[in-house]
């Protein structure tokens, strides 16, 4: 990729700041933990497996600013970063996994624990990276030269610590020689298809056309989108997946009209501790992103809004899952209709 939208300098997180983009490639450097708390909620990263991997490095700025590495100190800094984004599960993963370590390390020594951190933060980074990889190679596999591909939100490199999951394998197929048309939702109502995909894309002079969420079945009816492939915040033991909202509505227009859904995520994604979408979190925004997201007001004053982040998809609309081990069958019956 010839941009990196999160990494390591020093003692500070880099992060690309994903709210100005389209038109402004910006890079913020952070060297405060609640910066980073920050950057997530306002979506400057996002994507479930980059904000994990940001909140793992969070916690290790944090330790460092504050010249504390105690497990008290940490767990606290770990509740804080889980605040910020209840839905994404890669967010918990990430930061329990840090706790874990570092409780398990026995000396006191500061040096040694801080640099405990930074390495796990990197460990994860660098994992997300492989298996990013991997679901590229195993999805590819479902995509043949000359088909069309829709898309909905960003599951890219840019919410990732790699290529991506639904992009990376679009990345993989191209590597392999496939020429692919992507159609990508605009994603209301912060448009990161039309803003952060279609940039991404672009980058890499893969073939993109911008819709609007409501054409998704026309296209469908009309026999352009071969495949939908979708990224995921958290799946449910049952196999309902939470993503982006707008992601269901894409769903039952797919098995309408007898168009394969995939669901792109690493093996974090999966959470054995929800049973099913119903005991998932949705994440709940700000009005302002809808009533006036981008500096104009398009709803009357006084006018109520609900603005729910993520919706469900539940498992019987899947057709498979593209995961970093392999293609995992859903629930949608042969053909889907």
């Amino acid at each position: 990729m010839r941009f990196t939208p999160i990494k390591r300098v020093d003692n500070r997180l880099v992060l690309l700041a994903q709210s100005r983009l389209p038109l402004v490639e910006e890079y913020l450097e952070l060297d405060d933990y609640r910066d980073i708390i920050a950057a997530i909620k306002r979506l400057d990263v996002r994507g479930a497996p980059a904000i994990g991997i940001a909140a793992a490095y969070g916690m290790a700025v944090a330790a460092g600013r504050a010249r504390r590495a105690d497990i008290e100190f940490i767990r606290s800094i770990a509740d804080e970063f889980k605040a910020a984004r209840p839905t994404a599960v890669n967010l918990f993963w990430a930061v329990d996994r840090v706790c874990d370590r570092l409780a398990g390390m026995p000396t006191d020594d500061f040096k040694e624990r801080l640099s405990l951190l930074w390495a796990e933060a990197e460990a994860i980074h660098e994992e997300d990276r492989l298996m990013c990889r991997e679901i590229g190679r195993h999805g590819a596999e479902l995509l043949t030269d000359g088909e069309t591909v829709l898309t909905h939100c960003n599951a890219g490199a840019l919410a990732t610590g790699g290529i991506g999951t639904a992009l990376g394998v679009i990345y993989t197929a191209r590597e392999q020689g496939k020429k692919l048309r992507i159609y990508a939702d605009e994603t209301r109502p912060l448009l990161q298809g039309a803003r952060l995909t279609a940039w991404e894309l672009q980058q890499e002079g893969i073939d993109v056309t911008v819709i609007c969420d409501n054409m998704a079945g026309m296209l469908m009816k009309q026999g352009k989108v071969n495949h939908v492939i979708v990224g995921a915040d958290r799946i449910a033991r049952n196999g309902d997946v939470a993503n982006k909202i707008g992601t269901y509505s894409l769903a039952v227009l797919a098995d309408h009209h007898r168009v394969p859904f995939y669901v792109a995520a690493p093996a974090t994604t999966f959470d054995a501790s929800t049973v099913c979408g119903d005991d998932i979190v949705i994440e709940q925004r700000s009005p302002d992103e809808v009533t006036g997201g981008f500096g104009t007001r398009t709803v009357p004053q006084d006018v109520s809004v609900y603005s729910p982040a993520f919706d469900v998809t539940p498992f019987d609309l899947i057709t498979c899952y593209v995961t970093d081990t392999g293609i995992k069958p859903g629930g949608r019956r042969e053909g889907g209709g």
